[in-house]
């Protein structure tokens, strides 16, 4: 790809290790990429990812970081740069129309749609107990998610993978179908099918407070709002008398070797609890998780710890 010629100017909106990884994908394919626009990292979020800063410092690219994409200094530095294409790998903000007429523009989404448009799709893949998911690259249209898809690839979702270890997948899914399909996007014969919006649909952004646990679901949807937002995300959490314990490793109980299957017969209320000096979640269908790791209010806690406080709560 490195010798194709002419070579095209990309304008590069790009955020996390998605960003990271597409960007490298389109300068080993001889992109001329004029400017990238990416974000300062926020000091109140768990940054466990790639810098797109980072890399562009190291490959001596221009970089802007606006707080507003639809700010009328952006666009002129967009329109400046005079691309023939535009991509968007993993930038929270939605580009307006102004922006996308400037040249044909193309978007990363992290899932394969039409499935699971909008926000945070892995997670609500995982939360949703979905066996596959994968990357598409699409179209870029003022509707978000909503263009054709130019390139996808699939990966699995394993029964106890957690919503990090999909975007792991995911991540890797994105390079790949950049990779394949970047020679006939730049000749402009890449495919366009089909984003039928009938089938799928959209999902809001997700906030810590989603992970709160009700303990009247059954285990299989507590389970999946555990491996949702596992660390590095917020956890899946429970609150008893003012003291947050989130879940850091769990599995359903008689998924392993020595678990407790059902608990019906044992006759314990939802929630927390110790038995046999493990920690245990139960569950509103009677089953519960094996809970190997678990903070209270940002400490880690024993079986033991939480024993002596639950037994002085009764």
């Amino acid at each position: 790809m490195s010798d194709l010629e002419p070579r095209q100017r990309a304008v590069v909106f790009g955020y996390h290790n998605v960003g990271v990884r597409c960007l490298k994908v389109l300068l080993a394919g001889g992109v001329d990429v004029a400017l990238v626009v990416t974000h300062e990292d926020s000091a109140s979020e768990n940054i466990w990812f790639e810098s797109v800063i980072s890399l562009c410092q190291a490959e001596g690219i221009p970089y802007i970081t606006p707080a507003d994409a639809k700010s009328p200094e952006l666009l002129a530095q967009v329109k400046a740069a005079q691309p023939d294409l535009m991509f968007s790998f993993y930038y929270r903000h939605m580009l307006p129309a102004e922006l996308l007429e400037l040249a044909p523009a193309f978007n990363m989404h992290g899932s394969l749609l039409p499935e699971y448009r909008g926000r945070a799709p892995v997670n609500w893949a995982v939360l949703h107990g979905a066996e596959v998911t994968g990357a598409t690259l699409h179209e870029m249209t003022v509707k978000p998610d909503a263009g054709a898809i130019v390139a996808q690839m699939e990966v699995p979702i394993l029964p106890d993978d957690t919503a990090h270890e999909v975007f792991g997948k995911v991540q890797v899914a994105a390079e790949q179908a950049l990779w394949r399909v970047l020679p006939s996007l730049l000749a402009g014969t890449a495919p366009r099918l089909h984003n039928d919006l009938s089938k799928g649909g959209y999902f809001g952004g997700r906030k810590p407070e989603d992970g709160r646990i009700d303990w009247s679901w059954p285990a299989q949807h507590v389970y999946n709002l555990h491996r949702a937002v596992a660390p590095p995300y917020p956890g899946a959490f429970t609150d008893i008398d003012g003291v947050r314990y989130v879940i850091q490793r769990a599995r359903i109980a008689g998924t392993g070797h020595g678990n407790f299957g059902n608990v019906v017969s044992l006759s314990l209320p939802p929630g927390l609890t110790v038995v046999d000096n493990c920690i245990f979640g139960v569950c509103g269908d009677g089953r519960m998780l094996t809970i190997s790791a678990l903070t209270a209010d940002g400490e880690p806690i024993t079986a033991e710890q939480l024993a002596i406080r639950l037994a002085a709560r009764a």
